[in-house]
């Protein structure tokens, strides 16, 4: 029999790979070299590094992570040994599109402005940037994308340079993957020179990786302000925070804007198939009920008399659905409060967050 090591944290893992073997699962920080000596099929999320220091010399001979970043995995380690590799690309793009959403309309609100009418540029158009980029027109916002990789893949004519984005947008949202090298290398995409072609007063969201954004120059533009309003989700050198930085942004969250119940749901969906791919046999966990609404998961409103727009209607539901000032003031409130290492504390915050 296979034995199946998971993180804990990863929503119904006993039940969706039971039927393919035996299944472990433990807290993340005692996934240990010693713990996977008697592991044959690893399955992760992203609090565990995962490369040579963890493997070498165990039986290992698969692993997957059900994110759909793949940073904390040394993919090059992994292919070195022949060790096929699987994650979950766009398992928590709805979740991600939500949280933007959400501050988008939390700005506009403490701005008493309206989205409609803006120009939204979208840097990265792939599996969320694509999605925000079909819903946000129902907003009444207008839509720039900017994708080079994609553009010269497609040829697509909707695309725009980065310095047109730049210029036109009032809203800008990053959504790229983190890469040094290559050929569209996006580490300090957003540097003091991007920053400076931004339109004067326009918002930057980031929910991408920290350091596509250089911290310090987001920092001096902010202090010499140039920018309207930012949120960040991800941070350089995360899990350790620039605290000075935290205190200048409009809205901060411990990366967890692809936090979403749903999004964690379909990173287990998308690995037990990836699973069953690749051992060639068919498991019996029905997947589908698992995303079935429960009690809790229904929300009942009366549109309110004070909402004088549709827009401001809108609003009021997204935040009675996901109130995004209680991710800001709780992770404000916790990185704020000595402690010995905040590092840990910024962990605990994503493993321990709240089903959303």
């Amino acid at each position: 029999m296979l034995r199946i090591l998971c993180d804990e944290k990863m929503p119904h893992a006993r039940e969706a790979f039971a039927s393919l073997g035996t299944v472990v699962t433990l807290p993340v920080h005692n996934i240990v070299r010693e713990a996977v000596m008697e592991t044959d099929i690893l399955l992760v999320r992203s609090g565990l590094r995962v490369d040579a220091t963890l493997l070498d010399g165990t039986p290992v001979r698969y692993v997957a992570s059900a994110t759909a970043g793949t940073d904390h995995v040394d993919r090059a380690y992994l292919a070195g040994r022949g060790i096929p590799f699987d994650f979950a690309p766009g398992c928590n793009a709805d979740s991600v599109v939500e949280y933007v959403f959400a501050a988008l309309f939390h700005l506009a609100a403490e701005r008493g402005s309206q989205l409609e009418g803006k120009t939204l540029g979208i840097v990265g158009c792939g599996h969320v940037g694509g999605r925000l980029a079909r819903r946000a027109p129902a907003l009444g916002l207008r839509v720039l994308c900017c994708d080079p990789p994609l553009a010269e893949a497609t040829g697509g004519a909707e695309y725009h340079a980065y310095a047109d984005i730049l210029a036109a947008s009032d809203i800008i949202t990053l959504h790229t993957p983190l890469a040094r090298e290559g050929e569209h290398p996006t580490f300090h995409l957003m540097d003091a020179d991007a920053l400076r072609r931004m339109k004067p007063g326009a918002w930057l969201i980031n929910a991408s990786r920290g350091s596509v954004v250089d911290g310090r120059a987001l920092g001096e533009a902010i202090d010499h302000g140039r920018l309207g309003a930012v949120v960040l989700d991800v941070w350089e050198g995360e899990p350790e925070v620039d605290l000075s930085l935290m205190r200048k942004v409009d809205l901060a969250t411990p990366h967890i804007a692809g936090h979403s119940y749903e999004g964690k749901v379909n990173g287990t969906i998308q690995l037990y198939e990836a699973l069953q791919r690749y051992l060639g046999v068919r498991g019996d966990w029905d997947a589908q009920t698992m995303l079935a609404p429960g009690p809790g998961d229904r929300l009942s409103l009366t549109w309110p008399a004070t909402a004088r727009s549709q827009e401001a209607g809108l609003r009021l539901v997204v935040r009675a659905m996901y109130d995004i000032l209680v991710d800001d003031r709780a992770f404000r409130e916790a990185l704020t409060t000595p402690a010995d290492d905040q590092a840990a504390l910024f962990r605990r915050l994503r493993r321990d967050y709240l089903r959303r």
